[in-house]
């Protein structure tokens, strides 16, 4: 079961990223109308990710990353252990946590089997910088997956991004904290970026749906 759940926030997410960075002025807004692009374009492109599923990583990464706050949430992920780094220790984790994240988000994308999501509305104040959207997963014959995505508002430039989701109360960027800090403390930096860059060297897997 949490495979499946981990799966679906993976899709979504993946799917919050392809608007151009000027309409992420709004957090609802934002999931909504890319949330509904994403699926369109997965529909659209099934033939030509059947012939190459390689083609899901140029999607991510041409459509998600210049809309995710990959480096907020990579120094959330190192932590406490954030003191014990040089600047280039961190900018090689930061590089090889965005291509982590596009070979994480291409295997919940070849995962695609005809899910819809429902985005939760709402508004915001001026003021806010931070903001929950709630999104629910439904596919055919099955139970529908309750989500929570947090994003957080620039100060400077105003954009909202995604840097978090909740699936049945877990936090899975603490979750992925927790696992990789505790590596950093022990291995060192260095060597969890290295563990990271062999992840991305495998090839598109899709992950399980069915458990």
């Amino acid at each position: 079961m949490m495979k499946k759940v981990l799966m679906s926030c993976l899709l979504v997410i993946t799917s919050l990223f392809t608007m151009p960075a000027m309409a992420n002025t709004d957090p609802y807004q934002l999931v909504d109308q890319v949330a509904q692009r994403t699926f369109d374009r997965l529909k659209q492109e099934q033939s030509k990710i059947a012939a190459d599923p390689e083609h899901l990583r140029t999607i991510v990464r041409e459509d998600m990353l210049p809309a995710v706050d990959v480096r907020y949430s990579a120094f959330r992920v190192i932590g406490g252990q954030l003191k014990n780094t040089t600047s280039e220790q961190r900018e090689e984790f930061v590089k090889a946590f965005s291509d982590y994240l596009v070979v994480t988000y291409a295997d919940a994308l070849a995962a695609y089997k005809e899910q819809t999501v429902n985005i939760g509305t709402g508004s915001t104040s001026a003021e806010e910088t931070l903001a929950t959207v709630p999104v629910t997963v439904q596919e055919p014959n099955k139970p529908e997956i309750k989500l929570e995505f947090k994003l957080r508002k620039n100060k400077r430039t105003g954009e909202w991004k995604v840097f978090d989701m909740i699936a049945e109360g877990i936090s899975l960027l603490s979750a992925k904290q927790s696992e990789l800090s505790g590596l950093i403390r022990q291995k060192g930096i260095e060597a969890v970026s290295e563990q990271l860059r062999e992840l991305t060297r495998k090839p598109v897997t899709p992950l399980e749906t069915g458990q």
